[in-house]
């Protein structure tokens, strides 16, 4: 079953409620790794929690988010919250439970990733020895099969799996490091304590802040997923085009196309991702724009990720739900794509015959010349294939029989690889 999308559990990531759950988890963990008196420790794990609202209403004074934060804290704690907070600076929690989120945030997406592929896999071999045309520039070029197509689907979706994963690793990462990343206050081993219990890397080297390559990267990966699911919504638009038809969108009951033509079947969820698609990859300029800060750090970024992050990922979420949507339930029509095929009357075989003629010792300048005079004389002429100009061709007949001409005329040589290729690509 396709998971019905819902922004809830993506939301809940990016929730202020969760974003302070964890910077209070942070700071909890902090004070364990520098082992304050037991009792005290006892009286923070026991009292500290946080209201949002009351947070949000000290910073209305204090115009800083974290002292906000730890100033709510300090109500409910009382005065063992001297401990809280001690040798870090605000960056060592925001930015550390920023990758956390981050993590939290990919772990969906690989799983829609996955959910994808599953669906895409099914699609391809439902379709593994379906014909139908191919086409370079928008032109007929030779035959392939639906399934092959649906296999470099599965192809690209399995890459984009990795970039995923990739973004996790880079951005598994936190740091406790102090003001400007030297330790100064704060010995290592709370980093590593920290991170390890929130399951993340400490940082070999910061500054304030975690380096902003990483989150560019992460933002990059999002993008290059999206323009793949831009690629293939794309392609179902095309497929779904009157003149192609050999698939389109599911069209529910009681879906209207066009409020002044009601015969219309628009691709409006494929035009949809494509349309978001430039959302994506206008945030991934943004997070690369957040690299560059001012020595130690500045501030710059910090507006633009509490945007773009919890935007991009719930968008990409999103997405990538809604193309499994479309692609579970695709509308194949095979006997279109058989259709499409004869109404180039054979002229897709022309490469077939370029390489007999070869294989009976012409230049290739030479065959390429027969060749193209009959495909030429069959664009123009109605009526007559291209395989009947060769029959009529002297030139042709010279070096082939009737017999051999028509063999060339054979779809299955398309077929004889397809086996192998959804091995390659891990399809079984």
């Amino acid at each position: 079953m396709i998971r019905r999308y819902s922004r809830e559990q993506m939301r809940q990531i990016w929730a202020d409620e969760n974003k302070f759950r964890i910077w209070l988890e942070i700071e909890i963990l902090a004070c364990e790794a520098r082992r304050i008196p037991a009792k005290d420790l006892a009286t923070i794990r026991r009292r500290a929690k946080f209201s949002v609202e009351r947070i949000n209403e000290i910073e209305k004074v204090t115009n800083h988010d974290v002292i906000a934060f730890l100033t709510c804290v300090a109500e409910n704690v009382g005065p063992a919250s001297r401990h809280i907070h001690e040798g870090l600076t605000s960056s060592d929690v925001g930015d550390t439970a920023l990758a956390y989120q981050m993590v939290q945030a990919m772990d969906i997406l690989i799983a829609d990733v996955k959910a994808l592929r599953k669906v895409i896999a099914r699609k391809a071999k439902m379709f593994k020895f379906t014909p139908c045309m191919g086409r370079t520039h928008g032109v007929h070029a030779e035959p392939t099969t639906f399934g092959l197509k649906m296999a470099l689907m599965y192809d690209e979706f399995g890459r984009a799996l990795v970039r995923l994963e990739r973004a996790r690793e880079i951005m598994a990462v936190g740091k406790i490091s102090g003001a400007v990343g030297t330790h100064a206050h704060l010995s290592p081993k709370v980093e590593a304590y920290v991170c390890r219990k929130l399951g993340l890397r400490p940082a070999s080297i910061s500054t304030q802040v975690l380096q902003r390559d990483r989150h560019a990267e992460y933002s990059a990966a999002m993008a290059l997923v999206a323009c793949s699911i831009d690629r293939w919504a794309q392609e179902f638009r095309h497929l779904q085009r009157t003149e192609v038809l050999e698939a389109e969108e599911f069209f529910t009951k009681g879906q209207k196309g066009s409020s002044a033509m009601p015969h219309k079947r628009n691709p409006i969820t494929c035009e949809r991702l494509c349309g978001l698609a430039r959302v994506l990859r206008g945030n991934a300029m943004a997070a690369m724009e957040n690299v560059a800060l001012w020595h130690e750090r500045d501030i710059s970024h910090s507006s633009v990720e509490r945007v773009i992050l919890p935007d991009s990922t719930t968008l990409l979420d999103y997405m990538l739900v809604k193309l499994t949507d479309i692609t579970e339930r695709l509308l194949v029509y095979p006997e279109r794509m058989q259709a499409n095929i004869e109404a180039s009357k054979g002229l897709t075989y022309s490469q077939a015959v370029l390489l007999a003629l070869t294989k009976k010792g012409l230049t290739r300048e030479a065959a390429y010349a027969i060749v193209q005079r009959n495909a030429m004389l069959t664009w123009r002429t109605p009526g007559k294939s291209f395989k009947d100009f060769l029959l009529e061709d002297p030139e042709v007949l010279k070096y082939l029989t009737p017999r051999a001409v028509a063999d060339l005329f054979d779809i299955s040589i398309h077929m004889q690889e397809v086996n192998n290729t959804f091995k390659k690509v891990g399809i079984k």
